[in-house]
């Protein structure tokens, strides 16, 4: 069972957030007023994650992430947006936020969230001790369409990136999620071609294990289920180059403007994440790749 500290000045929304947590009984919550409050809960009761409001009292969630990240980097933050506070994520996001729910999404986005984050941050750590005597490291893969092979590859990801020491725990969950929102993108809206409308969420997909008709279908149909996602990984001391292509007919991702994006719409959150997350985010000309780039990291 995971202890998940939630953190708002409205008590009516600390309820909600923590009844949502706790209803499937693999939760418990501790509960902190405002940002001063919560770095004591820390202290005392070191939870796994923190699920926040950034409008409060007595340090704002935007400066609670920022001292989480430089005095907790292990515990992973999670924002709740209320309407009109877009900027604000995006700031919180860009300091070190892991995540963010918009609270008209709590019920049907916030578990699933939760449960992702949880389950990057306990990704194995075995061979970090290795990794880090580690000078250079190159991978080349081709994947076929199974989406369960996503999540093994953003572990190995993960743990190269944290063994040669390019960034803190807080930012080897970060590049994970970028890596894992690549993916996602170029096998279900690149090689699968499903739109938005037609499953406007895909991560849910992997946790639940449940796959919706369409995307069941289209894995088993030609073209669809004959396209491959090619990735290649550089990682030096430097930096992390990430590139991801599909075999699919690409997006206008020029002519996409992300911020202007609502936060609470489900197009445009994986280019958010990618681009809060990483130094780079470049397209090729046809929008089937996408190239990654984590620069080392310095805390202090």
């Amino acid at each position: 069972m995971s202890t998940i500290l939630v953190v708002d000045d409205s008590a009516v929304d600390r309820r909600l957030v923590g009844g949502l947590l706790t209803r499937d009984g693999r939760h418990q919550v501790e509960y902190a007023v405002d940002g001063a409050d919560a770095l004591l809960k820390l202290r005392e009761k070191h939870p796994e994650l923190v699920v926040t409001d950034l409008q409060m009292p007595n340090r704002s969630g935007l400066e609670l992430v920022s001292a989480i990240r430089l005095h907790h980097s292990s515990v992973p933050v999670i924002l709740t947006t209320g309407h009109g506070s877009e900027a604000l994520a995006v700031e919180a996001l860009a300091r070190g936020a892991s995540g963010y729910v918009p609270k008209t999404h709590l019920t049907d986005r916030l578990l699933e969230t939760v449960d992702e984050v949880l389950t990057l941050t306990r990704a194995d750590k075995s061979y970090e001790r290795l990794i880090s005597r580690m000078v250079h490291t190159g991978f080349s893969f081709d994947l076929d369409p199974d989406p369960h092979l996503i999540d093994s590859l953003v572990d190995l990801v993960q743990q190269m990136v944290a063994g040669m020491n390019l960034t803190d725990d807080t930012g080897r969950y970060r590049v994970g999620v970028a890596v894992k929102e690549a993916l996602l993108n170029a096998m279900f809206r690149g090689n699968l071609e499903i739109r938005y409308s037609q499953a406007p969420d895909v991560r849910g997909i992997l946790l639940e294990g449940e796959m919706p008709s369409l995307v069941h279908d289209r894995l088993h149909l030609e073209p669809y289920s004959k396209r491959h996602i090619h990735v290649e990984i550089d990682i030096q001391p430097e930096q992390a180059t990430i590139t991801v292509r599909d075999e699919g007919p690409g997006f206008d991702h020029a002519g996409f403007d992300v911020e202007s994006n609502k936060l609470d719409g489900a197009c445009g959150k994986g280019l958010l994440l990618m681009r809060s997350f990483m130094d780079v985010v470049r397209f090729n000309e046809k929008g089937n790749e996408v190239t990654l780039i984590k620069r080392r990291e310095t805390h202090g």
